[in-house]
């Protein structure tokens, strides 16, 4: 899984790619022309990289998150070959963004307000989400953000815990979505919702 964002605003055409999630502070930098490549201090692999000038190494790319398509990846792997680096990109092009079916509902011990889900995405996979609406149940049809997707406002999508527990992904609400809020909580889909097609907003 990699994360991509492109700036050719504030940060001028700069492609950013993260691999895994640490903080700055936890980085250490290795530059080669106009790559960077970020390692974490402790373990020493490889979190992420920077591609400045990116439009020159790089066709079509577009501002914001995006998804790079087969042509890009390769276009970024010649790029790394040719300033040294040995590392590879895989292609990606799941969707980040799916139609999610909760096949169960459970309340988390402990918690007066969280629940625990297996929530069921594409490719035949359930994924364990603890979430904090109250409009959730089982049965529903939701928006689901996996690890790996970028919030409209920038927050990144990764695996984490929730009062110890692991959740792996976010089921997410309208305003979450940058659309309309109709009701609270959770954005709850027709029943009758394509399990795991793309959910495009």
């Amino acid at each position: 899984m990699h994360i991509s964002i492109y700036n050719n605003n504030g940060l001028e055409d700069v492609l950013m790619i993260a691999l895994k999630k640490c903080s700055v502070d936890q980085q250490e930098v290795e530059s080669k022309g106009d790559l960077i490549k970020l390692k974490d201090k402790d373990s020493k692999d490889v979190v992420g990289f920077n591609l400045f000038q990116a439009s020159a190494h790089i066709d079509g790319l577009e501002n914001g998150p995006v998804q790079l398509n087969t042509e890009q990846i390769s276009q970024f792997n010649r790029t790394l070959k040719a300033a040294g680096f040995e590392d590879k990109l895989e292609v990606d092009t799941d969707p980040r963004f799916v139609v999610g079916h909760v096949k169960s509902c459970e309340p988390v011990e402990g918690s007066d307000h969280l629940n625990l889900t297996q929530t069921e995405v594409d490719n035949n996979q359930v994924l364990q989400i603890v979430c904090g609406a109250g409009n959730i149940k089982a049965g529903q049809k939701v928006v689901v953000a996996k690890p790996g997707a970028v919030m409209p406002e920038g927050m990144i999508i990764w695996p984490g815990e929730l009062k110890g527990i692991k959740s792996e992904g976010m089921v997410c609400s309208a305003r979450e979505l940058g659309l309309p809020q109709e009701q609270a909580g959770i954005m709850i889909l027709p029943s009758d919702e394509e399990t795991g097609r793309r959910f495009d907003f």
